[in-house]
């Protein structure tokens, strides 16, 4: 079982991997390796490796039963997230979202985690190591943002504008040559495009108002859940390109965020289609 009440341990869980596994490990290089996965921007360090170990064994002593998909530990066991729409409980984790900036010592990277109740995401959070600042949200109960002094307050997204006067991004790291051609012409038709190479900053960025809408064709869990539910709570609107809404276990057909419907509708169009 997983109550409201859970919340605040795990975010203390959270917390206590990025002081003791992450950030010793910020801008440190004698106290980590860092490999590549599949490419020179793909990579992982030290600090994904032990603060994910640290969160699974934390879950695990408290939720025996639990699930916990990590993006590393997918990497050796991909049938995780085969079980991740069925499960009764899962965390879904990214330790170090943002690696490529963490490795090369920028302060743009965060833990996302996410709660799944059958199929759910019943509770997302993005925690930001070194200023220590977390964004939260459960569901149906709106956003907040947590500052490291103890500070809460609500969380909102931008109100809606025409595209020309928008700032936002489409990743297009994931696609053929010709769509990032496309794509990336269309974001002229924007105000000003912006990228972090971060899915939790991005949504940071969105949830909070700084930026009018996201978007990204390649759907991993723990890339996207925890965000996503912030997002939704903090008034915006997401579903996948084909309008349908994103769900545990999806992991293909793009997701796209935006202030509310109709905006999301004409982004969609203009930028991401056209």
């Amino acid at each position: 079982m997983f109550h409201d009440h859970d919340i605040d341990a795990v975010l203390e869980i959270v917390k206590e991997a990025a002081r003791l596994d992450i950030l010793p490990r910020f801008r440190s290089p004698d106290l980590g390796d860092v490999l590549e996965k599949k490419s020179s921007i793909d990579l992982v360090t030290d600090a994904d490796l032990l603060s994910e170990r640290r969160m699974t064994e934390a879950f695990r002593a408290r939720w025996p039963h639990a699930l916990v998909v990590g993006e590393e530990a997918c990497e050796t066991n991909p049938a995780l997230m085969d079980a991740l729409k069925d499960a009764d409980l899962a965390f879904v984790i990214d330790p170090v979202d943002g690696t490529f900036n963490f490795q090369a010592g920028l302060p743009t990277f965060g833990t996302n985690l996410a709660v799944v109740v059958r199929g759910e995401t019943v509770a997302g959070m993005i925690h930001e190591a070194v200023l220590g600042d977390t964004l939260i949200a459960a569901k149906g109960a709106g956003a907040q943002m947590l500052r490291a002094n103890g500070h809460r307050s609500s969380i909102a997204v931008a109100s809606p504008v025409p595209v020309s006067s928008t700032v936002g991004t489409i990743s297009i790291n994931d696609i053929g040559y010709e769509q990032r051609r496309r794509i990336a012409g269309n974001l002229a038709k924007t105000q000003m495009a912006f990228a972090y190479n971060c899915s939790a900053y991005e949504y940071w960025m969105a949830a909070t108002g700084k930026v009018h809408f996201i978007g990204h064709h390649k759907l991993m869990p723990w890339d996207h859940l925890a965000g996503v539910l912030i997002h939704i709570e903090a008034g915006g609107f997401t579903a996948r390109f084909d309008g349908t809404p994103y769900l545990p276990g999806h992991t293909t057909g793009g997701i796209l965020s935006a202030p509310d419907r109709d905006s999301w509708q004409e982004i969609l169009q203009e930028i991401v289609l056209a």
